[in-house]
């Protein structure tokens, strides 16, 4: 996934650290378009209208992001790739065109139980919930070692279960976007999840405008540029993760009125010509009273 990861656990067993590696490594064989034999780089490979049996942690986030993009209405979708190629932020040595498709790229995705096909030519990218669903495995499996009290984290996306040894929570500070004065979130997870989709994270520079690597579909575009963080909070981190995502994509109206409607804990955080404008939403507002 080119992203770091590091844990914090209580009473680790001796294996720990090998069965972190080894489910990492399952997933990035699975989900990495940076890989040419990923399971997923393949899949982009197959002709247009074939069937392929898709490896079961790539089939869940899958179903997780086509869900997520039709209760989106597009804003969030897992079949952007050649966008995301387009705009220099994929594996491809220099921007491409993208092809043109009649419809939205995740509606060219087609299931049928474990078996999915493409009936346009997209491209799968889950660069938007991948990490989110990397943090929710790397829990699972410390659970099934028998570690209850850990934090961990893969690219800027974490996880607490239990407590730490001095029986305090673990508490994490969500720092503000670079240059921006806002108050830093301080925030107890436990049994929780807490993602961030930032414009300071990844970009390139096109003249004096800063591209985001964030796409909006809609547009076939790198999202405008005022969106500077998104922070949402969740049972599972492969939703936060999506769902900070589509709200960076969908802006500080219509993504935290959908937040809201949905009850999720949430931040947005506006570059304006004044400084920052922070947005919360009512989920969020009262976790912190």
């Amino acid at each position: 996934m080119g992203t770091s990861w590091s844990a914090m656990l209580v009473d680790p067993p001796a294996n720990c650290q090998a069965a972190i590696e080894d489910g990492l490594a399952r997933i990035i064989d699975q989900m990495s378009n940076w890989e040419a034999d990923s399971a997923i780089s393949r899949f982009n490979r197959t002709p247009v209208g074939d069937w392929m049996t898709l490896p079961p942690d790539m089939l869940t986030v899958l179903r997780a992001g086509l869900g997520m993009a039709r209760l989106s209405n597009g804003a969030f979708d897992p079949a952007i790739g050649a966008l995301v190629d387009q705009w220099g932020f994929g594996p491809a040595a220099r921007p491409r065109p993208a092809p043109l498709i009649d419809s939205a790229p995740w509606q060219a995705i087609e299931l049928d139980g474990d078996e999915a096909r493409r009936i346009a030519h997209v491209a799968l990218d889950f660069s938007g919930i991948a990490k989110g669903f990397a943090v929710d495995a790397m829990a699972a499996g410390l659970r099934a070692l028998g570690v209850a009290n850990f934090l961990i984290e893969i690219g800027g996306e974490l996880r607490g279960d239990g407590v730490k040894p001095d029986m305090q929570p673990w508490w994490v500070d969500v720092e503000p976007p670079p240059g921006l004065a806002i108050p830093v979130l301080r925030i107890a997870l436990c049994g929780l999840s807490v993602a961030t989709s930032g414009d300071y994270r990844r970009f390139r520079m096109e003249g004096d405008a800063r591209l985001s690597h964030s796409i909006d579909p809609a547009r076939g575009a790198p999202i405008p540029q005022g969106v500077a963080s998104v922070t949402v909070l969740h049972e599972h981190a492969m939703l936060a993760d999506a769902w900070a995502t589509t709200i960076t994509v969908m802006g500080p109206a219509q993504g935290m009125a959908l937040a809201t409607r949905h009850a999720l804990p949430a931040r947005l955080v506006l570059r304006t010509d004044d400084g920052a404008q922070e947005y919360m939403t009512p989920a969020l507002t009262r976790m912190l009273e």
